[in-house]
């Protein structure tokens, strides 16, 4: 299961957004990759004691999709298959002045995002129910003939995490959240834009 281990050495030169007394803590995936993130909130459930954390990641989060020409449609792409076009992506990327890190659970991009317009703009569907995800388009590009797309989402992505201890966090799995979300989503979004 993946740690996330407090570091209270970021600074406002390393993340700009950074404000002073905000907790970050590190998210580590299996692979040794990591990501910093910010404590957005925390609460303690009465009955069991256990502290639980909203955490929402310091860089702006990157999505790479493949561009479907012939149903004019954007498709998902495997863990797997985004090493090889990560430096045709970094280097479209580094364009807008934007650094993209091969960072845990997530690519994401240091720098200043460009503002997003009605052209740079789309909903993606992303199950069967008919739910969308808000997407900024930031570049396209090409790897092996095949058309990519990178893109940031317009909506927070959050993780949910339990503290084990004073300096270490660990991730919800999907069914633990699952049987936590009606205890903890009310308290966890509170407050938050």
């Amino acid at each position: 299961m993946p740690n996330l281990n407090h570091n209270p050495n970021y600074n406002s030169e390393q993340f700009p957004d950074f404000q002073a007394g905000q907790s970050i803590v590190t998210l580590t995936d299996d692979d040794g990759h990591t990501l910093a993130c910010y404590v957005e909130k925390s609460i303690t459930l009465s009955d069991s004691g256990q502290e639980y954390v909203l955490l929402l990641p310091v860089a702006a989060p990157i999505e790479i999709f493949s561009w479907q020409d012939a149903d004019d449609t954007l498709a998902d792409i495997e863990d797997e298959d985004i090493d090889p076009l990560f430096p045709s992506a970094r280097a479209v990327l580094a364009e807008l002045d934007l650094t993209l890190q091969r960072s845990a659970y997530t690519l994401t991009a240091v720098g200043n995002i460009p503002d997003a317009d009605d052209d740079s703009c789309f909903a993606l569907e992303v199950d069967d129910d008919g739910a969308t995800d808000n997407f900024q388009m930031l570049a396209q590009f090409y790897h092996r003939e095949q058309r990519y797309v990178a893109c940031t989402p317009l909506e927070p992505l959050l993780f949910f995490a339990y503290r084990t201890d004073v300096n270490t966090v660990v991730l919800l799995s999907p069914e633990e959240f699952q049987r936590l979300q009606p205890q903890i989503e009310d308290q966890l979004f509170e407050g938050l834009d």
